[in-house]
C-alpha cells in the first residue's frame, strides 16, 4: 500500500511535539523503576477532556494496564490523560497486577483532580515483575509539576517510554482544515520485541482536530494497518502493544466525519505521522544498523501483497544477508514463495534499490561490486513486482546483528 496521502495538504512542523497540539502537556521525571537514572515515568495530560481511540496487542498474554485503558476508552471515548511507566511491563502479574494497574490509574487522576475513567495506563519493561508500587506512588505525586506545554515536557515524556531504545521517536505535522491550523503529533517507543499486530509496541497521537471517538478509531484503525501493523524487528509480538489517540477539538474546525471535504487530508496526516514513528521503530531495531524497506507490487490483492511484504521483512535469512551486504536475491525470492499468497513463479522481478536481480524469474548479471556499496548504505529497499495484478503494500524492518543477540542475551541483567 505504502503512502497513499497527498503531502502538499500538510506539512512537518520542524520543533513540533506531541505538545504542540492546542491543549496538550507533557513530562517525565525517575521513580526509580530503571537501575539508571534515566525518566521511567511519564504523562501527557489534556487541559478539556478529549475524544479517544484505542487499538492494541492481539496477543492472547495482555498487560494488565491495557484492560484499564480499553475500560477507560470504552466508558465513554473520552480521556484527560495517559499514565506511561517503562522498566516493568505489569504482565502475566496476576491479580496483583490488576490491581497495581487500577491504582496507578486512580491515584494520578487524583493527582490532576480528574475522573478515573478518564485516565489511561500503559507499562513496558519486563515481563512477569511485580511493580515496585511504593516508587510508582511517590513518581506519580510528583509527575503533576513536571508535565508542560513546551518541548522540553514533550521530551520528557518521550524518554520516560524508553526501554532498548537508542533514540526518541516524535514527529508532528500541521494542517489547514475550513480555515483553522490543526496540528497532529505522535511519539512512540519500540526497538525489540517488535512484531504488532495492532499498532505499535507503545504510541501516542495528539491532535487539535474536532473529531468524534468513533471517528477517530476508524482513522486511527485505517493508520495502523498499513504502518505500525507493517513493521517487524523480530516477528515477536508484545504482550503490551497499544496506540492511543487524543484529540482536544481546541483547533475550532467544523467536526470532521467521513463526508467532512477535510477528511481525506486529516487522515492522510494522521497516516504520515503513524508511519514516521513506524519506520523510526524498525530503524532503531535491537543491534540494527540499517533500515530495511520491502515493496511489494503487481500482486492479487494488496493483502496478498502486505502478507508477502511481511514474509519477506521478516525473514531472518534476509536481514542476515542486509546486514552483511551480501545481494543474495534467493533469499527474497524462497521468503515470496512461502508466504501462502498466489504468485506466478515466471513473472518475478527482484531489485535491490535500482539494481535489477531477478527480471521474470531468471537471473540478470549484475555488478557485485555496486550491489556491495549499495547495501553498506543505512537504507536498504528490496523491491519486489508480481506481475499478476495491482495489489501493493510496502513493510519496514532492519537487519539482523550480532548486537540484537547480545541484547536479548541478557536483557533482565
Amino acid at each position: 500500500m505504502g503512502q497513499n496521502y497527498n503531502t502538499s495538504l500538510f506539512s512537518v512542523v520542524a520543533d513540533g511535539s506531541i505538545t504542540t497540539p492546542q491543549g496538550f502537556k507533557a513530562g517525565g521525571l525517575h521513580c526509580g523503576l530503571k537501575k539508571t537514572t534515566r525518566y521511567d515515568l511519564g504523562a501527557i495530560l489534556c487541559e478539556v477532556p478529549a475524544t479517544a481511540a484505542g487499538v492494541y496487542t492481539t496477543n492472547v498474554f495482555q498487560a494488565a494496564p491495557l484492560q484499564v485503558t480499553k475500560e477507560s476508552i470504552a466508558a465513554g471515548g473520552v480521556l484527560r490523560a495517559v499514565l506511561v511507566n517503562s522498566g516493568n511491563a505489569n504482565a502475566c502479574t496476576g491479580k496483583q497486577g490488576d490491581a497495581d494497574a487500577y491504582e496507578m490509574r486512580a491515584r494520578f487522576a487524583e493527582a490532576i483532580g480528574v475522573s478515573a475513567d478518564h485516565v489511561a495506563v500503559a507499562s513496558t519493561g519486563v515481563i512477569g515483575e511485580n511493580l515496585k508500587m511504593d516508587k510508582v506512588r511517590s513518581g506519580i505525586d510528583g509527575l503533576p509539576l513536571t508535565l508542560d506545554g513546551g518541548i522540553e515536557g514533550a521530551e520528557g515524556f518521550c524518554q520516560a517510554i524508553l526501554t532498548t531504545d537508542l533514540v526518541q521517536k516524535m514527529v508532528c505535522v500541521e494542517l489547514e482544515l475550513n480555515g483553522k491550523r490543526v496540528y497532529v503529533a505522535g511519539a512512540a517507543k519500540g526497538s525489540g520485541m517488535i512484531h504488532p499486530n495492532m499498532a505499535t509496541m507503545l504510541g501516542f497521537v495528539t491532535t487539535d482536530a474536532n473529531i468524534g471517538s468513533e471517528s477517530l478509531q476508524t482513522l486511527l484503525r485505517a493508520a495502523t494497518d498499513t504502518t505500525f501493523n507493517m513493521i517487524t524487528v523480530d516477528g515477536d509480538t508484545s504482550t503490551n502493544d497499544m496506540l492511543v489517540a487524543m484529540a482536544s477539538g481546541l483547533a475550532g474546525n467544523e467536526e470532521l466525519t467521513a463526508g467532512h471535504e477535510g477528511w481525506q487530508a486529516f487522515a492522510g496526516a494522521l497516516r504520515f505521522v503513524c508511519e514516521v514513528l513506524a519506520k523510526a521503530i524498525a530503524r532503531d531495531g535491537e543491534g540494527a544498523t540499517k533500515l530495511v524497506e520491502v515493496q511489494v507490487r503487481g500482486a492479487v490483492s494488496d493483502d496478498s501483497a502486505q502478507a508477502i511484504a511481511k514474509t519477506v521483512i521478516g525473514s531472518s535469512l534476509v536481514k542476515s544477508a542486509v546486514f552483511g551486504a551480501d545481494a543474495n536475491w534467493g533469499r527474497i525470492i524462497a521468503a515470496v514463495g512461502r508466504a501462502g499468497q498466489p504468485v506466478n513463479p515466471d513473472t518475478v522481478d527482484i531489485r535491490l534499490g535500482d539494481i535489477m536481480t531477478l527480471e521474470q524469474s531468471r537471473p540478470v548479471k549484475f555488478d557485485e561490486e555496486i550491489a556491495l556499496e549499495y547495501l553498506k548504505g543505512d537504507t536498504v529497499v528490496i523491491h519486489v513486482d508480481l506481475h499478476m495484478a495491482d495489489g501493493a503494500a510496502t513493510a519496514w524492518g532492519c537487519d539482523l546483528t550480532y548486537d540484537y543477540v547480545r541484547i536479548n542475551a541478557a536483557y533482565r541483567t
